[in-house]
């Protein structure tokens, strides 16, 4: 069992989860995840590991309640116990060495990129992160991004920083700055942007993927995605891959395969877990 520590609300639907996982907390690397079932019998979630505190033997997991057991994980209160975090699984994120980098997060994808800037950061690479949400309150780890370098927030109201999406903001430093690597997580229409975006200009394109997973070790099949022409399994292959070689159209219709029984699970919930649905 895994204790929870801390469940700190980042915004109406996302929390951050610190859960006390000595042995994963010693080896993670930026990039890797861990797959999470609350107690016997029910789903298994894959969550990136956004940060770890060795000495205190604790991982940080940024959820996103969206459905019946992200919400049910999102609810739970410090002292409560996760019955499985197992992992690190996934390969490390590989880390240019050439300044500057971008990194852009979508939504809760900027959970995702925080431990890789973070990580870039540490390495002495020029850091910009680019992160947005619909509104001010869709926006998460800003604080935490701006120790890693500059960052560009972007809100489709504007409600706070620079009205429009990401990718808004990532033209036009493109247009201005030549950049190594641009790493990007967020929704797949948006990774689809970005990659389009730094095609022509022939910049590295990182993306994470987010495909249905179960088991997390390449046996069931499920997270399996087309990479170059090639069948390529996000939780033993990835979850990064070069985002000019992502089928991205295959992405987005598979990941719609159960949104109808997710949303009957969903409508099951008790009152208590919908908050901030």
């Amino acid at each position: 069992m895994h204790t929870v520590v801390a469940n700190e609300r980042l915004s109406p639907n996302v929390v951050r989860l610190v859960v006390s996982a000595p042995r994963i907390a010693q080896v993670r690397q930026p990039g890797q995840f861990v797959i999470v079932r609350r107690a016997a019998g029910a789903e298994r979630i894959p969550l990136t590991i956004a940060d770890a505190a060795a000495g205190a033997g604790t991982i940080t997991l940024v959820i996103q309640a969206v459905g019946k057991s992200t919400a049910e994980l999102a609810a739970l209160e410090p002292g409560a116990s996760i019955q499985d975090v197992a992992g690190p699984l996934g390969r490390p994120t590989h880390l240019v060495d050439t300044s500057p980098v971008i990194c852009v997060g979508g939504g809760v994808g900027t959970a995702v990129v925080y431990p890789i800037a973070q990580a870039l950061h540490q390495r002495g690479v020029a850091v910009t992160s680019i992160i947005g949400g619909r509104s001010r309150h869709g926006v998460i780890l800003e604080r935490e991004l701006a120790a890693q370098g500059e960052v560009i927030v972007c809100t489709d109201d504007g409600s706070y920083g620079r009205r429009g999406l990401v990718t808004d903001a990532l033209r036009d430093l493109l247009g201005r700055t030549t950049v190594s690597a641009v790493y990007a997580v967020g929704p797949v229409p948006m990774m689809q942007a970005v990659a389009a975006l730094t095609r022509p200009l022939g910049v590295r394109t990182i993306v994470s993927l987010n495909p249905i997973m179960l088991d997390g070790t390449g046996m069931c099949g499920g997270c399996r995605v087309t990479v170059d022409g090639q069948t390529r399994y996000a939780c033993v292959d990835g979850p990064e891959f070069d985002g000019h070689q992502v089928d991205f159209a295959e992405l987005q219709e598979r990941l719609t395969t159960y949104r109808a029984f997710e949303q009957r699970a969903r409508a099951r919930l008790p009152h208590a877990c919908k908050i901030g649905l």
